[in-house]
């Protein structure tokens, strides 16, 4: 796959393309399914398939200041939709300049003058433009006037059963990234799971921490979080240590059984919000390794104890509980 960042980056013979648009971060099923379909298109047409992103988020260029959690850096969501078949992957430096495009020059401008777009894939809920004036139904009009196909997605998602088993009472879900956030915000990480298709993942570098764990028997890899990254509510979670840079050295990674905790550590009156893992069956210090997190399931909240020995003791219960979870996955 081509990592593009711009689309000066296109080469001169750049011909016709099916291109899907949007931010995808979490690359979860929905966006999956969308981008399943812009392969699936393109190959039927013998044409390359494009993923056009943006970066940053463009909620922070329209809006300073509300820039979403993230689900994925940006190199993961490169990864996840290379993993999808697609041909190139384009990102696009989100501007000021750029947000203040009427949705017609969007479309001229860069799906028709710059890619050449052939076929548009997109969610049925796609906007574009300044102010998010671009709809389908225009995407589509546009479409007939320059030569191009738009095509929309229908959302992906599930039904919840309700509690007094008529249909009147489910509830209907879509998977988006808006909702993954908010099941990872919650601590609710199976739930956030089944959305993205994978387990939710935090990369970072190990750091040294304030060497408590050491101390009670429990040493932990530190980790250094990306500004911005989606961090799962206070508590201790059973989850996966992993380090990718064994797999871009064409060794197949091992996923290592860990006791994650997220909060401030309020045995010893915290104030930072830390992330940190005690990796079981291991004596390795991680100390400035890049390595990545996969949250399984919550074990519990954080709670405050009198003495460091009752807290060894729930560390204790944490490590089994971790092992059962990890074997018996929801």
């Amino acid at each position: 796959m081509q990592r593009l960042r711009g689309l000066s980056e296109l080469p001169g013979s750049w011909g016709r393309c099916v291109v899907t648009i949007g931010v995808f971060d979490g690359v979860h099923r929905g966006h999956q399914a969308l981008i399943g379909a812009t392969v699936d298109a393109a190959r039927e047409r013998g044409l390359p398939s494009v993923v056009l992103t943006f970066d940053p988020h463009p909620a922070e260029v329209v809006r300073p200041g509300s820039h979403p959690a993230l689900l994925t850096t940006l190199n993961r969501k490169a990864d996840r939709i290379e993993e999808l078949g697609v041909d190139v992957f384009c990102v696009l430096p989100f501007t000021a300049e750029l947000s203040k495009l009427a949705p017609e020059d969007f479309v001229h401008e860069l799906l028709v003058d710059r890619l050449h777009a052939e076929v548009v894939m997109v969610g049925e809920n796609f906007t574009f433009g300044a102010k998010a004036a671009g709809d389908v139904d225009l995407l589509r009009t546009l479409g007939r006037q320059f030569g191009f196909v738009a095509h929309s997605a229908r959302l992906e998602g599930r039904t919840l059963p309700g509690t007094g088993g008529n249909d009147e009472q489910q509830t209907e879900i879509t998977y988006s990234s808006t909702y993954i956030r908010s099941c990872i915000d919650a601590g609710d990480v199976v739930a956030a799971a089944e959305g993205l298709g994978r387990w939710h993942r935090l990369d970072g570098i190990v750091v040294r921490g304030d060497g408590r764990g050491h101390d009670l028997g429990y040493p932990t890899a530190n980790l250094s979080t990306p500004q911005y990254a989606a961090i799962p509510a206070d508590g201790i979670y059973a989850g996966w240590l992993v380090r990718p840079d064994e797999s871009e050295q064409g060794r197949p990674y091992a996923a290592l059984p860990a006791a994650i905790s997220v909060g401030t550590n309020p045995t010893f009156s915290g104030r930072e919000r830390t992330v940190e893992a005690f990796v079981l069956d291991t004596d390795e210090d991680f100390y400035g390794q890049r390595v990545a997190l996969d949250f399984v399931s919550k074990l519990r909240d954080q709670v405050r104890y009198d003495t460091s020995g009752e807290l060894v003791a729930q560390i204790d219960q944490d490590v089994l509980a971790t092992r059962e979870a990890l074997n018996n996955p929801q």
